[in-house]
Protein backbone atom coordinates (compact mmCIF):
# COMPACT_ATOMS: atom_id res chain seq x y z
CA UNK A 1 0.00 0.00 0.00
CA UNK A 2 1.40 3.48 -0.90
CA UNK A 3 2.57 5.62 1.98
CA UNK A 4 1.11 9.07 2.68
CA UNK A 5 4.31 10.63 1.34
CA UNK A 6 4.01 8.62 -1.88
CA UNK A 7 0.38 9.64 -2.32
CA UNK A 8 1.31 13.29 -1.74
CA UNK A 9 4.12 13.06 -4.32
CA UNK A 10 1.79 11.49 -6.87
CA UNK A 11 -0.86 14.14 -6.27
CA UNK A 12 1.72 16.91 -6.66
CA UNK A 13 3.02 15.38 -9.91
CA UNK A 14 -0.55 15.05 -11.21
CA UNK A 15 -1.27 18.70 -10.48
CA UNK A 16 1.96 19.75 -12.19
CA UNK A 17 1.13 17.72 -15.28
CA UNK A 18 -2.39 19.11 -15.36
CA UNK A 19 -1.04 22.62 -14.99
CA UNK A 20 1.42 22.00 -17.84
CA UNK A 21 -1.36 20.70 -20.09
CA UNK A 22 -3.41 23.86 -19.67
CA UNK A 23 -0.70 26.35 -18.95
CA UNK A 24 2.28 27.46 -20.96
CA UNK A 25 5.43 25.95 -22.35
CA UNK A 26 8.47 28.11 -21.58
CA UNK A 27 11.93 28.16 -23.14
CA UNK A 28 14.18 26.79 -20.44
CA UNK A 29 13.69 28.27 -16.97
CA UNK A 30 14.09 31.91 -18.00
CA UNK A 31 11.26 34.01 -16.59
CA UNK A 32 12.55 37.44 -17.63
CA UNK A 33 9.88 39.80 -19.01
CA UNK A 34 8.93 39.41 -22.66
CA UNK A 35 9.39 42.16 -25.22
CA UNK A 36 6.03 41.33 -26.84
CA UNK A 37 3.06 39.25 -25.80
CA UNK A 38 0.46 38.35 -28.41
CA UNK A 39 -2.72 37.36 -26.61
CA UNK A 40 -6.40 36.56 -27.11
CA UNK A 41 -5.58 34.65 -30.27
CA UNK A 42 -6.23 31.23 -31.76
CA UNK A 43 -2.66 29.95 -32.02
CA UNK A 44 -2.17 26.89 -34.23
CA UNK A 45 1.39 25.86 -33.43
CA UNK A 46 2.11 22.84 -35.73
CA UNK A 47 3.74 21.41 -32.61
CA UNK A 48 2.34 17.97 -31.78
CA UNK A 49 3.12 18.47 -28.09
CA UNK A 50 0.83 21.52 -27.96
CA UNK A 51 -1.14 22.08 -31.17
CA UNK A 52 -3.30 24.92 -29.85
CA UNK A 53 -2.69 27.88 -27.56
CA UNK A 54 -4.06 31.33 -26.75
CA UNK A 55 -0.96 33.45 -26.41
CA UNK A 56 2.70 33.73 -27.38
CA UNK A 57 5.52 35.61 -25.66
CA UNK A 58 8.53 36.91 -27.60
CA UNK A 59 11.90 38.14 -26.39
CA UNK A 60 14.90 39.10 -28.52
CA UNK A 61 13.18 37.70 -31.60
CA UNK A 62 12.59 34.27 -30.05
CA UNK A 63 9.51 32.53 -28.72
CA UNK A 64 9.83 32.23 -24.94
CA UNK A 65 6.37 30.98 -24.03
CA UNK A 66 3.28 29.49 -25.67
CA UNK A 67 0.08 28.67 -23.81
CA UNK A 68 -2.95 30.18 -22.10
CA UNK A 69 -3.44 33.93 -21.77
CA UNK A 70 -3.09 33.81 -17.99
CA UNK A 71 0.16 31.86 -17.92
CA UNK A 72 1.87 33.66 -20.80
CA UNK A 73 0.96 37.06 -19.40
CA UNK A 74 3.01 36.23 -16.31
CA UNK A 75 5.95 37.32 -18.48
CA UNK A 76 4.52 40.82 -18.79
CA UNK A 77 6.91 43.50 -17.56
CA UNK A 78 6.72 47.26 -17.35
CA UNK A 79 7.97 47.66 -20.93
CA UNK A 80 6.28 44.62 -22.50
CA UNK A 81 4.13 45.37 -25.51
CA UNK A 82 0.86 43.44 -25.26
CA UNK A 83 -1.17 42.98 -28.43
CA UNK A 84 -4.72 41.67 -28.17
CA UNK A 85 -5.62 40.02 -31.50
CA UNK A 86 -9.30 39.66 -30.77
CA UNK A 87 -9.42 35.96 -31.51
CA UNK A 88 -7.58 36.01 -34.84
CA UNK A 89 -5.72 32.92 -36.07
CA UNK A 90 -1.93 32.83 -35.69
CA UNK A 91 0.20 30.19 -37.41
CA UNK A 92 3.88 29.58 -38.08
CA UNK A 93 5.10 31.54 -41.08
CA UNK A 94 5.15 29.55 -44.30
CA UNK A 95 8.19 28.20 -46.08
CA UNK A 96 8.66 27.39 -49.76
CA UNK A 97 10.84 24.47 -50.81
CA UNK A 98 11.06 25.44 -54.49
CA UNK A 99 11.46 28.96 -55.84
CA UNK A 100 13.34 30.66 -58.68
CA UNK A 101 13.93 34.25 -57.51
CA UNK A 102 16.14 35.38 -60.39
CA UNK A 103 13.91 33.93 -63.11
CA UNK A 104 10.83 35.09 -61.23
CA UNK A 105 11.87 38.67 -60.62
CA UNK A 106 13.22 39.13 -64.15
CA UNK A 107 10.06 37.53 -65.54
CA UNK A 108 7.93 40.17 -63.91
CA UNK A 109 10.24 43.16 -64.32
CA UNK A 110 11.13 42.69 -68.00
CA UNK A 111 8.49 42.11 -70.70
CA UNK A 112 6.05 40.03 -68.65
CA UNK A 113 3.34 38.07 -70.46
CA UNK A 114 1.88 36.66 -67.24
CA UNK A 115 -1.28 38.75 -67.38
CA UNK A 116 -2.08 37.79 -70.97
CA UNK A 117 -5.01 35.44 -71.51
CA UNK A 118 -4.71 34.98 -75.27
CA UNK A 119 -2.20 35.23 -78.10
CA UNK A 120 -3.71 38.60 -78.97
CA UNK A 121 -3.02 39.77 -75.41
CA UNK A 122 0.59 38.66 -75.75
CA UNK A 123 0.95 40.57 -78.99
CA UNK A 124 -0.44 43.74 -77.41
CA UNK A 125 1.93 43.45 -74.43
CA UNK A 126 4.92 42.91 -76.71
CA UNK A 127 4.02 45.90 -78.87
CA UNK A 128 4.02 48.07 -75.75
CA UNK A 129 7.39 46.65 -74.66
CA UNK A 130 8.83 47.54 -78.07
CA UNK A 131 7.42 51.06 -77.83
CA UNK A 132 8.81 51.47 -74.31
CA UNK A 133 12.26 50.24 -75.36
CA UNK A 134 13.16 51.91 -78.68
CA UNK A 135 16.16 50.71 -80.62
CA UNK A 136 17.22 47.49 -82.27
CA UNK A 137 17.98 45.28 -79.27
CA UNK A 138 16.25 42.11 -78.15
CA UNK A 139 12.88 42.24 -76.43
CA UNK A 140 13.04 39.49 -73.84
CA UNK A 141 10.43 38.29 -71.39
CA UNK A 142 8.55 35.34 -69.98
CA UNK A 143 5.15 34.12 -68.91
CA UNK A 144 3.30 32.60 -71.88
CA UNK A 145 1.08 29.58 -71.22
CA UNK A 146 1.60 26.30 -73.07
CA UNK A 147 -2.16 25.71 -73.13
CA UNK A 148 -2.67 28.57 -75.59
CA UNK A 149 -0.77 26.57 -78.20
CA UNK A 150 -2.70 23.30 -78.57
CA UNK A 151 -2.37 20.40 -79.06
CA UNK A 152 1.16 20.10 -77.66
CA UNK A 153 2.11 23.49 -76.24
CA UNK A 154 4.51 24.31 -79.09
CA UNK A 155 4.42 28.04 -80.04
CA UNK A 156 4.75 29.43 -83.58
CA UNK A 157 6.92 32.31 -84.76
CA UNK A 158 4.18 33.69 -87.02
CA UNK A 159 2.43 35.32 -84.06
CA UNK A 160 5.62 37.14 -83.08
CA UNK A 161 6.49 38.00 -86.68
CA UNK A 162 3.12 39.75 -86.86
CA UNK A 163 4.43 42.09 -84.16
CA UNK A 164 7.97 42.62 -85.45
CA UNK A 165 10.40 41.11 -87.93
CA UNK A 166 13.00 43.84 -87.30
CA UNK A 167 13.88 43.11 -83.69
CA UNK A 168 14.63 39.74 -82.06
CA UNK A 169 11.80 38.66 -79.78
CA UNK A 170 12.53 35.93 -77.23
CA UNK A 171 10.07 34.74 -74.58
CA UNK A 172 10.34 31.97 -72.00
CA UNK A 173 7.29 29.86 -71.26
CA UNK A 174 5.80 30.22 -67.79
CA UNK A 175 7.55 26.98 -66.87
CA UNK A 176 10.90 27.97 -68.38
CA UNK A 177 11.24 24.83 -70.52
CA UNK A 178 10.54 26.44 -73.93
CA UNK A 179 11.60 29.57 -75.80
CA UNK A 180 9.17 31.23 -78.20
CA UNK A 181 11.10 33.28 -80.75
CA UNK A 182 10.48 35.20 -83.97
CA UNK A 183 12.18 34.88 -87.34
CA UNK A 184 14.65 37.66 -86.58
CA UNK A 185 15.87 35.86 -83.45
CA UNK A 186 16.28 32.63 -85.41
CA UNK A 187 18.21 34.50 -88.11
CA UNK A 188 20.57 36.23 -85.67
CA UNK A 189 21.17 32.97 -83.78
CA UNK A 190 21.96 31.23 -87.08
CA UNK A 191 19.27 28.58 -86.62
CA UNK A 192 18.11 27.00 -89.89
CA UNK A 193 16.59 23.71 -90.96
CA UNK A 194 20.14 22.35 -91.12
CA UNK A 195 20.92 23.17 -87.48
CA UNK A 196 21.11 19.91 -85.51
CA UNK A 197 19.18 19.45 -82.29
CA UNK A 198 21.46 19.81 -79.26
CA UNK A 199 21.80 17.07 -76.66
CA UNK A 200 18.78 17.11 -74.31
CA UNK A 201 16.95 19.63 -76.47
CA UNK A 202 15.10 20.12 -79.73
CA UNK A 203 14.26 22.76 -82.31
CA UNK A 204 10.57 22.63 -83.22
CA UNK A 205 10.24 22.26 -87.00
CA UNK A 206 7.64 22.24 -89.73
CA UNK A 207 7.05 18.54 -90.43
CA UNK A 208 6.89 19.15 -94.19
CA UNK A 209 9.84 21.50 -94.72
CA UNK A 210 12.01 21.03 -91.62
CA UNK A 211 12.12 24.80 -91.12
CA UNK A 212 12.25 26.05 -87.50
CA UNK A 213 8.79 27.26 -86.45
CA UNK A 214 9.75 29.32 -83.38
CA UNK A 215 9.86 26.88 -80.47
CA UNK A 216 13.07 25.81 -78.73
CA UNK A 217 12.78 23.01 -76.17
CA UNK A 218 14.95 22.43 -73.11
CA UNK A 219 18.70 22.80 -73.86
CA UNK A 220 17.96 24.26 -77.32
CA UNK A 221 17.12 27.48 -75.46
CA UNK A 222 20.86 28.00 -75.01
CA UNK A 223 21.08 28.76 -78.73
CA UNK A 224 19.45 32.12 -77.88
CA UNK A 225 21.65 32.95 -74.92
CA UNK A 226 23.91 35.40 -76.75
CA UNK A 227 20.90 37.48 -77.83
CA UNK A 228 19.40 37.87 -74.35
CA UNK A 229 20.44 41.04 -72.48
CA UNK A 230 22.99 40.07 -69.81
CA UNK A 231 22.04 40.13 -66.16
CA UNK A 232 24.01 42.48 -63.93
CA UNK A 233 24.97 42.01 -60.28
CA UNK A 234 22.44 44.70 -59.41
CA UNK A 235 19.72 42.81 -61.32
CA UNK A 236 20.47 39.72 -59.26
CA UNK A 237 20.46 41.56 -55.95
CA UNK A 238 17.23 43.34 -56.89
CA UNK A 239 15.67 39.97 -57.72
CA UNK A 240 16.44 38.73 -54.20
CA UNK A 241 14.91 41.85 -52.65
CA UNK A 242 11.85 41.62 -54.92
CA UNK A 243 11.29 38.00 -53.94
CA UNK A 244 11.75 38.64 -50.22
CA UNK A 245 9.21 41.47 -50.28
CA UNK A 246 6.68 39.45 -52.30
CA UNK A 247 7.10 36.30 -50.20
CA UNK A 248 6.85 38.21 -46.91
CA UNK A 249 3.53 39.67 -48.07
CA UNK A 250 2.30 36.09 -48.56
CA UNK A 251 3.50 34.95 -45.14
CA UNK A 252 6.68 33.22 -46.39
CA UNK A 253 9.99 33.60 -44.53
CA UNK A 254 11.97 30.65 -45.89
CA UNK A 255 12.79 29.45 -49.38
CA UNK A 256 15.01 27.13 -51.37
CA UNK A 257 16.53 28.67 -54.49
CA UNK A 258 16.00 25.62 -56.67
CA UNK A 259 18.76 25.73 -59.25
CA UNK A 260 21.67 28.16 -58.85
CA UNK A 261 24.43 28.50 -61.42
CA UNK A 262 28.07 28.14 -60.37
CA UNK A 263 31.49 28.31 -61.98
CA UNK A 264 34.34 25.80 -61.96
CA UNK A 265 36.37 28.02 -59.63
CA UNK A 266 33.57 27.78 -57.05
CA UNK A 267 32.14 31.23 -57.61
CA UNK A 268 28.44 31.95 -58.02
CA UNK A 269 26.90 35.33 -58.80
CA UNK A 270 23.64 34.28 -57.12
CA UNK A 271 25.33 33.28 -53.88
CA UNK A 272 27.24 36.57 -53.90
CA UNK A 273 23.94 38.41 -54.33
CA UNK A 274 22.41 36.66 -51.32
CA UNK A 275 25.40 37.60 -49.21
CA UNK A 276 25.26 41.22 -50.38
CA UNK A 277 21.54 41.56 -49.65
CA UNK A 278 21.93 39.84 -46.28
CA UNK A 279 24.88 42.04 -45.32
CA UNK A 280 22.78 45.09 -46.20
CA UNK A 281 20.10 43.89 -43.77
CA UNK A 282 17.52 43.37 -46.51
CA UNK A 283 17.23 39.58 -46.60
CA UNK A 284 14.09 39.11 -44.52
CA UNK A 285 13.91 35.34 -45.01
CA UNK A 286 15.97 32.22 -44.45
CA UNK A 287 17.43 31.08 -47.77
CA UNK A 288 19.13 27.88 -48.80
CA UNK A 289 20.72 27.31 -52.19
CA UNK A 290 20.51 24.30 -54.52
CA UNK A 291 23.42 24.16 -56.95
CA UNK A 292 22.48 23.03 -60.46
CA UNK A 293 23.92 19.75 -61.73
CA UNK A 294 25.20 20.45 -65.26
CA UNK A 295 23.59 17.88 -67.53
CA UNK A 296 26.09 18.47 -70.33
CA UNK A 297 28.85 17.18 -68.05
CA UNK A 298 29.40 14.04 -66.01
CA UNK A 299 31.05 13.20 -62.71
CA UNK A 300 34.07 15.31 -63.63
CA UNK A 301 32.08 18.37 -62.48
CA UNK A 302 31.90 17.15 -58.87
CA UNK A 303 35.08 18.90 -57.59
CA UNK A 304 33.91 22.28 -58.90
CA UNK A 305 30.44 21.77 -57.48
CA UNK A 306 31.82 20.87 -54.06
CA UNK A 307 34.08 23.91 -54.20
CA UNK A 308 31.04 26.12 -54.90
CA UNK A 309 29.15 24.51 -52.01
CA UNK A 310 32.05 25.03 -49.62
CA UNK A 311 32.38 28.66 -50.68
CA UNK A 312 28.65 29.32 -50.26
CA UNK A 313 28.62 27.81 -46.78
CA UNK A 314 31.72 29.77 -45.82
CA UNK A 315 29.96 32.98 -46.88
CA UNK A 316 27.04 32.12 -44.62
CA UNK A 317 24.66 31.14 -47.43
CA UNK A 318 23.53 27.54 -46.74
CA UNK A 319 24.54 25.51 -49.80
CA UNK A 320 23.84 21.88 -48.99
CA UNK A 321 21.65 20.78 -51.90
CA UNK A 322 22.17 19.78 -55.54
CA UNK A 323 19.38 20.22 -58.09
CA UNK A 324 19.11 17.59 -60.82
CA UNK A 325 16.93 18.20 -63.88
CA UNK A 326 16.06 14.60 -64.65
CA UNK A 327 13.52 15.16 -67.44
CA UNK A 328 11.34 17.75 -69.16
CA UNK A 329 7.58 18.34 -69.42
CA UNK A 330 4.62 16.30 -70.65
CA UNK A 331 2.83 18.29 -73.41
CA UNK A 332 6.03 18.69 -75.42
CA UNK A 333 6.84 15.00 -74.74
CA UNK A 334 10.16 15.72 -73.06
CA UNK A 335 9.12 14.19 -69.73
CA UNK A 336 10.45 10.63 -69.33
CA UNK A 337 7.61 8.08 -69.39
CA UNK A 338 7.61 4.33 -68.68
CA UNK A 339 5.19 3.63 -71.54
CA UNK A 340 5.04 5.62 -74.79
CA UNK A 341 2.97 8.75 -75.11
CA UNK A 342 -0.51 8.27 -76.58
CA UNK A 343 -0.55 7.52 -80.31
CA UNK A 344 3.25 7.63 -80.34
CA UNK A 345 6.38 5.55 -79.93
CA UNK A 346 8.05 8.33 -77.94
CA UNK A 347 8.89 7.91 -74.26
CA UNK A 348 10.72 11.18 -73.76
CA UNK A 349 14.19 10.77 -72.32
CA UNK A 350 16.26 11.22 -69.21
CA UNK A 351 18.41 14.34 -69.30
CA UNK A 352 20.84 12.59 -66.96
CA UNK A 353 21.61 8.94 -67.63
CA UNK A 354 20.28 6.64 -64.89
CA UNK A 355 23.77 5.36 -64.12
CA UNK A 356 25.27 8.86 -63.84
CA UNK A 357 22.33 9.89 -61.67
CA UNK A 358 22.99 7.02 -59.28
CA UNK A 359 26.68 7.91 -59.06
CA UNK A 360 25.97 11.61 -58.57
CA UNK A 361 23.27 11.19 -55.92
CA UNK A 362 25.42 8.67 -54.05
CA UNK A 363 28.36 11.09 -54.14
CA UNK A 364 26.21 13.96 -52.89
CA UNK A 365 24.63 11.81 -50.18
CA UNK A 366 28.00 10.50 -48.98
CA UNK A 367 29.02 14.09 -48.24
CA UNK A 368 25.89 14.84 -46.25
CA UNK A 369 24.34 16.89 -49.04
CA UNK A 370 20.79 16.58 -50.31
CA UNK A 371 19.60 15.63 -53.79
CA UNK A 372 16.73 17.67 -55.22
CA UNK A 373 15.39 15.97 -58.35
CA UNK A 374 13.09 17.52 -60.96
CA UNK A 375 11.04 14.58 -62.25
CA UNK A 376 7.73 14.96 -64.08
CA UNK A 377 7.24 11.72 -66.02
CA UNK A 378 6.69 8.44 -64.20
CA UNK A 379 10.01 7.05 -65.46
CA UNK A 380 11.75 10.25 -64.41
CA UNK A 381 10.33 9.69 -60.93
CA UNK A 382 11.36 6.04 -60.98
CA UNK A 383 15.01 6.62 -61.90
CA UNK A 384 15.16 9.43 -59.32
CA UNK A 385 13.99 7.04 -56.59
CA UNK A 386 16.36 4.39 -57.95
CA UNK A 387 19.23 6.86 -57.52
CA UNK A 388 18.20 7.66 -53.95
CA UNK A 389 17.88 3.95 -53.19
CA UNK A 390 21.38 3.38 -54.57
CA UNK A 391 22.70 6.14 -52.31
CA UNK A 392 20.96 4.71 -49.24
CA UNK A 393 22.38 1.27 -50.06
CA UNK A 394 25.91 2.53 -50.66
CA UNK A 395 26.15 4.98 -47.77
CA UNK A 396 23.78 3.60 -45.16
CA UNK A 397 21.18 5.78 -43.50
CA UNK A 398 22.44 9.34 -43.34
CA UNK A 399 20.68 12.52 -42.17
CA UNK A 400 20.04 13.60 -45.74
CA UNK A 401 16.59 14.80 -46.79
CA UNK A 402 16.35 14.11 -50.50
CA UNK A 403 13.38 15.45 -52.46
CA UNK A 404 11.72 14.62 -55.75
CA UNK A 405 9.79 17.57 -57.12
CA UNK A 406 6.81 17.99 -59.47
CA UNK A 407 5.77 14.32 -59.61
CA UNK A 408 3.15 14.92 -62.29
CA UNK A 409 2.79 11.17 -62.79
CA UNK A 410 3.90 8.58 -60.22
CA UNK A 411 3.43 4.92 -61.06
CA UNK A 412 1.55 3.07 -58.25
CA UNK A 413 4.55 0.78 -57.74
CA UNK A 414 6.70 3.79 -56.84
CA UNK A 415 4.30 5.58 -54.51
CA UNK A 416 5.28 3.58 -51.37
CA UNK A 417 8.98 4.16 -52.02
CA UNK A 418 8.92 7.74 -50.68
CA UNK A 419 8.21 6.52 -47.17
CA UNK A 420 10.57 3.55 -47.44
CA UNK A 421 13.43 5.74 -48.70
CA UNK A 422 12.76 8.62 -46.28
CA UNK A 423 12.40 10.91 -49.29
CA UNK A 424 10.13 13.95 -49.43
CA UNK A 425 7.54 14.25 -52.18
CA UNK A 426 7.64 17.89 -53.15
CA UNK A 427 4.43 18.96 -54.83
CA UNK A 428 3.33 22.31 -56.20
CA UNK A 429 -0.11 22.22 -54.56
CA UNK A 430 -1.88 24.66 -56.91
CA UNK A 431 -0.98 22.41 -59.86
CA UNK A 432 -3.17 19.59 -58.55
CA UNK A 433 -6.41 20.90 -60.04
CA UNK A 434 -8.11 20.66 -63.41
CA UNK A 435 -7.07 23.56 -65.64
CA UNK A 436 -6.13 23.92 -69.34
CA UNK A 437 -2.63 22.47 -68.89
CA UNK A 438 -4.25 19.27 -67.65
CA UNK A 439 -6.10 18.98 -70.96
CA UNK A 440 -2.77 19.01 -72.81
CA UNK A 441 -1.45 16.48 -70.32
CA UNK A 442 -4.41 14.12 -70.83
CA UNK A 443 -4.01 14.30 -74.61
CA UNK A 444 -0.35 13.36 -74.22
CA UNK A 445 -0.60 10.48 -71.73
CA UNK A 446 -4.24 9.29 -71.91
CA UNK A 447 -6.94 8.78 -69.30
CA UNK A 448 -5.43 5.73 -67.61
CA UNK A 449 -2.22 7.43 -66.54
CA UNK A 450 -4.21 10.51 -65.50
CA UNK A 451 -5.34 8.39 -62.54
CA UNK A 452 -1.83 8.77 -61.13
CA UNK A 453 -1.50 12.57 -61.42
CA UNK A 454 -0.06 14.25 -58.31
CA UNK A 455 -0.85 11.33 -55.93
CA UNK A 456 -0.24 13.31 -52.73
CA UNK A 457 -2.88 11.57 -50.63
CA UNK A 458 -1.67 8.12 -51.62
CA UNK A 459 1.95 8.92 -50.80
CA UNK A 460 0.95 10.20 -47.34
CA UNK A 461 -1.21 7.15 -46.67
CA UNK A 462 1.76 4.95 -47.58
CA UNK A 463 4.03 6.64 -45.05
CA UNK A 464 5.59 9.37 -47.18
CA UNK A 465 5.94 13.03 -46.25
CA UNK A 466 5.15 16.11 -48.33
CA UNK A 467 6.97 19.41 -48.61
CA UNK A 468 5.39 22.16 -50.67
CA UNK A 469 7.11 24.56 -53.03
CA UNK A 470 5.27 26.69 -55.56
CA UNK A 471 8.00 26.69 -58.25
CA UNK A 472 7.38 30.44 -58.45
CA UNK A 473 7.06 32.12 -60.93
CA UNK A 474 5.70 29.04 -62.73
CA UNK A 475 2.72 29.21 -60.36
CA UNK A 476 1.46 31.64 -57.76
CA UNK A 477 3.57 31.66 -54.62
CA UNK A 478 0.47 32.15 -52.43
CA UNK A 479 0.52 29.29 -49.87
CA UNK A 480 -3.11 29.86 -48.89
CA UNK A 481 -4.30 29.07 -52.39
CA UNK A 482 -2.01 26.06 -52.26
CA UNK A 483 -3.57 24.81 -49.01
CA UNK A 484 -7.04 25.00 -50.51
CA UNK A 485 -6.17 23.18 -53.73
CA UNK A 486 -4.17 20.55 -51.84
CA UNK A 487 -7.34 19.72 -49.91
CA UNK A 488 -10.02 20.05 -52.60
CA UNK A 489 -8.05 19.25 -55.80
CA UNK A 490 -10.18 22.00 -57.38
CA UNK A 491 -9.27 25.42 -58.76
CA UNK A 492 -8.97 27.78 -55.81
CA UNK A 493 -12.21 29.56 -54.96
CA UNK A 494 -14.42 27.43 -57.21
CA UNK A 495 -16.31 24.72 -55.29
CA UNK A 496 -18.14 23.71 -58.48
CA UNK A 497 -14.94 23.10 -60.44
CA UNK A 498 -14.09 19.63 -61.67
CA UNK A 499 -11.78 17.97 -59.12
CA UNK A 500 -8.53 16.33 -60.18
CA UNK A 501 -8.78 12.97 -58.40
CA UNK A 502 -10.49 14.20 -55.24
CA UNK A 503 -9.30 11.23 -53.18
CA UNK A 504 -5.73 12.46 -53.52
CA UNK A 505 -6.54 15.49 -51.36
CA UNK A 506 -5.00 15.90 -47.91
CA UNK A 507 -6.34 17.33 -44.65
CA UNK A 508 -5.90 20.95 -43.61
CA UNK A 509 -3.50 19.90 -40.85
CA UNK A 510 -1.41 17.87 -43.30
CA UNK A 511 -1.36 20.72 -45.81
CA UNK A 512 -0.27 23.28 -43.22
CA UNK A 513 2.50 21.03 -41.91
CA UNK A 514 3.69 20.47 -45.49
CA UNK A 515 4.00 24.24 -45.99
CA UNK A 516 5.59 25.03 -42.61
CA UNK A 517 7.44 22.46 -40.53
CA UNK A 518 8.19 20.04 -43.38
CA UNK A 519 9.58 22.84 -45.53
CA UNK A 520 11.67 24.07 -42.61
CA UNK A 521 13.02 20.54 -42.31
CA UNK A 522 14.01 20.08 -45.96
CA UNK A 523 15.39 23.63 -46.11
CA UNK A 524 17.55 22.88 -43.07
CA UNK A 525 15.90 25.41 -40.74
CA UNK A 526 13.69 23.17 -38.60
CA UNK A 527 15.65 24.01 -35.43
CA UNK A 528 14.74 27.70 -35.75
CA UNK A 529 11.44 27.94 -37.61
CA UNK A 530 8.43 26.01 -38.92
CA UNK A 531 6.41 25.74 -35.69
CA UNK A 532 5.40 27.98 -32.80
CA UNK A 533 7.61 26.34 -30.21
CA UNK A 534 9.56 27.88 -27.32
CA UNK A 535 13.18 28.33 -28.30
CA UNK A 536 12.50 28.84 -32.00
CA UNK A 537 12.54 32.21 -33.69
CA UNK A 538 9.30 34.17 -33.68
CA UNK A 539 8.35 33.57 -37.32
CA UNK A 540 4.58 33.98 -37.26
CA UNK A 541 1.69 35.07 -39.43
CA UNK A 542 -1.67 36.58 -38.50
CA UNK A 543 -4.58 35.82 -40.86
CA UNK A 544 -7.79 37.75 -41.49
CA UNK A 545 -9.86 34.54 -41.28
CA UNK A 546 -9.71 31.34 -39.28
CA UNK A 547 -8.87 28.54 -41.72
CA UNK A 548 -10.41 26.00 -39.36
CA UNK A 549 -13.79 27.75 -39.29
CA UNK A 550 -14.45 28.81 -42.89
CA UNK A 551 -15.59 26.77 -45.91
CA UNK A 552 -12.64 25.09 -47.58
CA UNK A 553 -13.23 26.88 -50.88
CA UNK A 554 -12.63 30.23 -49.13
CA UNK A 555 -9.19 29.38 -47.74
CA UNK A 556 -7.46 30.74 -50.85
CA UNK A 557 -9.16 34.11 -50.33
CA UNK A 558 -7.69 34.47 -46.87
CA UNK A 559 -5.19 37.31 -46.47
CA UNK A 560 -2.04 37.57 -44.43
CA UNK A 561 -2.31 40.62 -42.18
CA UNK A 562 1.08 40.38 -40.50
CA UNK A 563 4.30 38.44 -41.08
CA UNK A 564 6.88 38.32 -38.31
CA UNK A 565 10.46 37.29 -39.07
CA UNK A 566 12.59 36.80 -35.98
CA UNK A 567 10.00 38.77 -34.03
CA UNK A 568 9.95 41.80 -36.33
CA UNK A 569 7.10 42.69 -38.65
CA UNK A 570 8.31 42.38 -42.25
CA UNK A 571 4.76 42.78 -43.55
CA UNK A 572 1.85 44.55 -41.85
CA UNK A 573 1.67 45.60 -38.19
CA UNK A 574 0.53 43.66 -35.13
CA UNK A 575 -1.40 46.52 -33.56
CA UNK A 576 -3.39 47.09 -36.75
CA UNK A 577 -4.25 43.38 -36.96
CA UNK A 578 -5.78 43.48 -33.50
CA UNK A 579 -8.26 46.21 -34.33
Amino acid sequence: MPTAATLTARLTLGLLLASGATGAAFAGQDRAPADTIITNARVYTVDTARPWAEAVAIRDGKIVAVGTRATVERLKGSTTRVVDLGGRLIMPAFGDAHAHPLFGALSFTRCSLHNGKSIEDYQAIIRKCIADNPGTGTIYGAGWEDSLFPPNGVPHKKYLDAVSTDRPLIFDSVGGHTNWVNSKALELAGITKDTPDPVNGSIDRDPATGEPIGGLQESAQRLMQALIPPVTDKNIQDSVKYTAKLFNSLGIVSWNDAGVAWEEDGSSAMIDAYKAVRDAGELTSYVTVSLTWKNDKGMEQLPGLLKAAARGNALGVPTHTVKFYVDGVIPQKTAYMISPYEHSHEHGSAQVSPETLKQAVSAVDSRGMHAFLHAIGDNGVRISLDAIEAARTANGKKPTHHMVTHLNVVDPADQPRFGKLDTFAQFQPTWSSWYPYMELTEQAIGKERMKHIYPAGSIVRMGGKLAYGADWPVATANPLEGLEVAMTRRTAGDPAARPLIAEEGVTLEQAIESHTLNVAYVNGFDKVTGSITPGKNADLIVLDRDLFKIPTHEIGKTKVLVTLFKGKAVYGALEAAGK
